[in-house]
């Protein structure tokens, strides 16, 4: 614990305070100055959250803590408040987007087809291709994995086969029976001469990883970054994370979902009672598109230009079998302004005509997606909601369980997975549509973090992502309308003063 890193970084920021605080002890009669500019500093930052184009949610939650605290909230809000990158570096991912979009074709003549099936179908696929660039497939078959043990079975057998490359994205990594498995096989893969890369996020592995395993894993052969590291100052870099769940083998097989690769996925190892997740898997032409989002980001932090096309795969010939619909794997990063997760998730809700089943870990939402699936249940779609009984986080799980009563009391259905931790995020609507990623129905991932999901549109995986779902539900505990109109006054005030604070969490 000493001679953790996290401790190390805790040391050196709170040293960086008590130097601050020192200071000001020292220039006592110069405090007046100090107030006055802090003071000023935290007008200016109330005037640059109203400004700016954040959620309101997010900028109620910062105004009202810098108003309480003037002397130090405004300073606070621009060391680490700001959810954006710097300019440069927006600028630097720019060109990379700008490569992005030029490697992934539009498909107007898919278009059409939706189009002439259904309008509604088109609009949605053009809007997921008009911005996050990801053009929607035909030529391509997707098989969903409702459990972790279940994806990583067949995710070994494909990493077996692959012949030209292997890249993986991953939130979290963590040494272990499920890590050390796929290990083996890149190391053996490497000196085979398999171009083998992996990314995962610097947050996110921070208590899993130790400091400097990517140059161990270079050492091995594979070629590694790691996204936004912690860094001992205080800086405003550390909101965006980077929480995909990508692999490519080949160009020809592409995994995605919420599944990270540590034990707990795959219920190796407890640590919330049993855990629950799912997962996709595509093979054909919409790998391309999961290929061209990983290298994206490769070169945005490798500082390197390569040519996309080096890796698109020749001359597959995949047999999709009749009556298949399409599917249109993307991204969403927090660059553009344009929030493509939450607007993908909207879309189904309110398009949606008989039922709308829905998995996530964390339902921390804003008024109008919380007013979305209100009116779509008082309209009479079936809406249905799974989240944890055992949250990872005691707050979050408060957070998340504030937001029953307004949605309950209008006739949306949610459940607590009982036997542990519903990690899972999914859309299940109409039999006709379903979305598997890995972007969670809370701010973060809605608005600050580099994600990516999978949209079907009538493929046969949506039959087995809804009976997933009502298997599911055998398993967990329905939130009755007696149950959140018997809560307690004061676990309504901490709910209440939660919700401010929601978007931070």
């Amino acid at each position: 614990v000493l001679f953790h890193r996290v401790t190390f970084a805790a040391i050196t920021i709170a040293l960086q305070l008590l130097v601050l605080i020192a200071v000001i002890i020292r220039f006592n009669q110069f405090f007046p100055f100090f107030y006055a500019i802090s003071l000023l500093a935290s007008i200016v930052a109330v005037f640059v959250i109203i400004n700016n184009k954040t959620h309101p949610d997010y900028k109620l939650a910062w105004i009202i803590p810098i108003l309480s605290f003037p002397i130090f909230g405004g300073l606070f809000y621009f060391f680490v408040g700001r959810s954006k990158l710097s300019k440069r570096m927006r600028n630097k991912m720019h060109v990379i987007e700008e490569k992005m979009r030029a490697s992934l074709n539009k498909q107007p003549q898919i278009l059409a087809w939706l189009a002439s099936l259904d309008e509604n179908a088109a609009n949605q696929s053009r809007y997921i291709q008009d911005y996050s660039y990801c053009p929607p497939y035909v030529n391509t078959i997707a098989e969903y994995f409702p459990l972790g043990e279940k994806k990583f079975a067949r995710f070994i057998e494909e990493l077996r086969k692959a012949e030209k490359y292997i890249f993986l994205e991953y939130y979290i990594i963590e040494e272990g029976i499920m890590w050390n498995s796929i290990l083996d096989i890149l190391v053996e893969k490497a000196q085979q001469g398999v171009d083998v890369r992996v990314i995962y996020d610097g947050i996110g592995c921070l208590f899993t990883l130790p400091l400097g395993y990517d140059k161990r894993l270079e050492k091995m052969g594979i070629k590694c970054c790691v996204f936004n590291p912690l860094i001992p100052i205080l800086s405003l870099k550390l909101n965006n994370r980077d929480h995909r769940k990508i692999a490519v083998i080949d160009g020809k097989v592409g995994f995605t979902g919420g599944i990270n690769l540590a034990d707990e996925y795959i219920n190796e190892i407890e640590k919330y009672g049993h855990w629950k997740d799912s997962a996709v898997m595509l093979k054909g032409d919409a790998v391309w598109s999961l290929t061209v989002i990983f290298l994206a980001m490769w070169d945005y932090l490798r500082g390197v230009e390569e040519d996309f096309n080096q890796f698109r795969p020749k001359n597959q010939i995949i047999d999709v079998p009749q009556g298949r619909g399409c599917i249109q794997p993307f991204s969403d990063n927090p660059l553009d302004d344009e929030p493509v997760g939450k607007t993908v998730y909207l879309n189904l809700i309110n398009k949606a005509k008989r039922y709308i089943y829905i998995t996530t870990p964390y339902l921390i939402i804003d008024n109008e997606m919380a007013m979305s699936l209100a009116t779509a249940a008082k309209s009479g779609v079936d809406v249905r909601i799974i989240t944890p009984s055992r949250g990872d986080s005691w707050v979050v799980q408060r957070v998340t369980r504030s937001y029953y009563k307004m949605l309950v009391t209008n006739g949306v259905k949610i459940y607590e997975y009982t036997p542990g931790f519903m990690h899972a995020k999914t859309f299940t609507v109409d039999d006709e549509y379903g979305v598997v990623g890995t972007i969670n129905m809370d701010y973060r991932s809605l608005f600050m973090h580099f994600e990516c999901a999978v949209w079907l549109y009538r493929d046969n995986s949506i039959s087995t992502m809804k009976e997933d779902f009502l298997k599911t539900l055998e398993v967990c505990r329905q939130i009755t309308t007696e149950d959140v109109n018997n809560i307690k006054w004061y676990h309504s005030l901490l709910y209440s003063i939660f919700r401010i604070f929601a978007p931070l969490m």
